[in-house]
Order: C-alpha cells, then sequence, then structure tokens
C-alpha cells in the first residue's frame, strides 16, 4: 500500500567524514518520523560522538538495535553491526574507518535483500580508502549492480531543476572515448526512459544526449563520435519509441539553460554531467542508481573530511536523498498497479464475432 510507513536503511559511509553530521540533522526534527522510520547502519558510539559536536541538537530519540525486525516505528533506531571498540578521527580516512563503511553497506545490503528495510540511503564513502581494504569495486554502483545481478545500471543525478545521467562512471578519462558504444548509450536511455517512468511519473520523457567532443565534433574537425557511435545510438532509440535528442554541445546547452527543456540529460562521462549539476543544484541533488529492483540514493556529495567534527556540514542533500528514495518506492507501487491495471482479460469468441479486429491489449 502506498500509504504504509516505509523503513528507510541509511549507511554511515565513512565515519571519519560528514555522514554521522548530516544524517543526524536530516533526522533530527521529531516530526519526521511520522513519515517513515530510519535505521542507521553504524556505531551508537559513534553515533553519539558526533551529535556532542552539533549544539544545536539537544536532544534526539535513539534505539539500540541488532536487527531491523526490532526498529523503533517511533525513534531514530541505530543498528549495531560495527565492534565495539570502534570509534571516530574526523579528518581523514583510516583502514578503520573505511573498513567501517564496507561493513555498513554490507549489512544494509542483506537487510535490503530480506525485505527487512524498504529502501536504502547510502552515506558518502571515500572509494581509495575502501579499494585499499580490498572492496574491489570503485564505488557503490558498482557493487549494487553486482549484488543485485543485473546487466546494467546508470548513475542518475536527480533534483527539481534537472536530472543528469551517464554513460561512463567511475573510469579514468583517459579510458571514456573507448568506452562509449552504441549499444552503452541505447542501454543507458533504455534504463533513463524506464525510470522516468516508473519512478518518476512521467509518461512521455524527452532526454537530450550530449556530445564527447567539444561543439559536437564540429562535423568530425574535432573528433567522429557524435557520427560513428553517439547519432546512430539516438536513431536506434528513437526506432524503439525513446524520445531522444540530440548530440547537444555541453557548454551551449548548460550555459544556455537549454536543459529546462528535456526531462533529463544523458552525459558521455562523470564530470561531464555531475560538474554541471552539481553547479546547479548541489543542495539539493540526489545521486540515484536507477536500473536496480530496489531503491537506492545517496547525497550528492563526498566525505568532505575537511568539514567533519567542525558542524559545518549541509544536511540538505541528505535529507532530499531520503525523500527522493520514499518518493520513488511509492511511484514504482503506483507505477506497477497502473500497468495492472492495462491488463484485461481476453476477449472470448463471441466478443471477437460481435466486434472484428478489435484490439487487445495484453
Amino acid at each position: 500500500m502506498t500509504d504504509k510507513k516505509l523503513i528507510v536503511g541509511i549507511t554511515q559511509g565513512d565515519s571519519n567524514g560528514i555522514g554521522y553530521e548530516v544524517i543526524i540533522k536530516a533526522l533530527s526534527d521529531p516530526r519526521i518520523l511520522d513519515m517513515f522510520t530510519p535505521v542507521i547502519y553504524g556505531s551508537s558510539k559513534i553515533f553519539g560522538f558526533y551529535r556532542k559536536t552539533i549544539p544545536e541538537i539537544e536532544q534526539m530519540d535513539t534505539n539500540l538495535i541488532n536487527s531491523a525486525k526490532e526498529a523503533h516505528a517511533k525513534r531514530v533506531n541505530i543498528l549495531s553491526c560495527l565492534p565495539d571498540n570502534a570509534y571516530a578521527e574526523p579528518g581523514g580516512a583510516t583502514a578503520a574507518s573505511a573498513q567501517a563503511a564496507i561493513t555498513s553497506l554490507e549489512r544494509a545490503v542483506k537487510d535490503l535483500k530480506a525485505g527487512e528495510i524498504d529502501v536504502l540511503v547510502t552515506g558518502p564513502i571515500n572509494k581509495k580508502a575502501i579499494v585499499a581494504e580490498g572492496f574491489g569495486f570503485p564505488g557503490h554502483t558498482e557493487y549494487l549492480e553486482k549484488e543485485f545481478g543485473v546487466k546494467d545500471v546508470t548513475m542518475f543525478l536527480i533534483s527539481e531543476r534537472l536530472k543528469v545521467g551517464v554513460v561512463t562512471g567511475h573510469i579514468p578519462l583517459k579510458d571514456v572515448p573507448a568506452a562509449i558504444t552504441e549499444e552503452k548509450i541505447l542501454s543507458k536511455l533504455r534504463l533513463m526512459n524506464e525510470s522516468l517512468q516508473r519512478d518518476f511519473g512521467i509518461s512521455s520523457p524527452q532526454i537530450a544526449v550530449l556530445s564527447l567532443n567539444p561543439h559536437s565534433g564540429d562535423s568530425g574537425l574535432l573528433g567522429d563520435e557524435e557520427q560513428k557511435i553517439i547519432i546512430p545510438a539516438i536513431r536506434k532509440a528513437t526506432e524503439e519509441g525513446i524520445l531522444a535528442f540530440g548530440p547537444f554541445s555541453p557548454d551551449g546547452y548548460f550555459g544556455m539553460g537549454h536543459y529546462e527543456h528535456f526531462d533529463a540529460t544523458l552525459a558521455m562521462y562523470h564530470d561531464q554531467g555531475l560538474a554541471p549539476f552539481k553547479a546547479i543544484a548541489f543542495e539539493d541533488g540526489v545521486n540515484y542508481t536507477a536500473g536496480l529492483p530496489v531503491v537506492r540514493t545517496s547525497p550528492d556529495h563526498g566525505t568532505a573530511f575537511e568539514l567533519a567534527g567542525r558542524d559545518e556540514a549541509d544536511p540538505r542533500s541528505m535529507r532530499a536523498a531520503i525523500f527522493a528514495a520514499i518518493d520513488i518506492y511509492r511511484n514504482r507501487i503506483a507505477w506497477q498497479k497502473l500497468q495492472e491495471g492495462k491488463l484485461v482479460e481476453k476477449p472470448s469468441e463471441e466478443e471477437h464475432s460481435d466486434r472484428p479486429g478489435r484490439p487487445q491489449i495484453a
């Protein structure tokens, strides 16, 4: 049911960054507990440490649990999944803080698979540190893609003002051109088109596609990826009924506000899409993983070690990530009901004779 009070799992991220601070601030208004039940995967000890660094939050009702099934509907639940001797060292990643981030994520994903939490919101991690601890993935997106056994996902940055997906994610810039293929672009367009309909309730989404090269390659003078790869991919998407347009030169596209005329934008690589997104919508921006069978969001910022423990972190992106996860979950339920409503019983032979040629909705 869409009026169900959801259980929102929140991972702590790197315990030496601003993860705990933005989580605490985002959940500080007690009225927020009327909307959902939060379960933070981490340590009550570290939670308490950071809460004391935020003087304006005098009281917060918390509940220490060992299982998401024990979550109290009217309290901020802290699921203890770290060693009792865990502690925070604000200001930089350590082996311990990276391992804590990994443990928090793995436990939350286990519960998400088991249906003990409804959606997942992940705190910021330090990619270099977790890889050094043997994580094996450059980020949350790649890890979740593997854990849920899907063929493809896309990093989808969302806000009220614009939505931006990327063809290539966490790879070196020098490797981007070789990674841009017609099939990969087409796959991302399919994912974004489906997500815009199912997760955001947009019936006929229009998606703009950016060029890889300056000035869209300038008719081949500055590169031929547009002519050989990007334009053919857009044509194939159009043949499938996807409303894809472009390629657009990124500087003019964002500089002149053309993104306001589209429901979403597909960028070719990480910084091409995320740099303008964060310039335009950093405060309330959310990183959403499109293509998963579950809902996962995160704030659009990193660990910000330089701000950790100083009561200077802005919680708006974390708060937006929580509300976005809830909205997407409910939109999916509404979408599913809509699809079920389109299914009708196959007409009988008698109905066929009365209405020859009547189309069937399958």
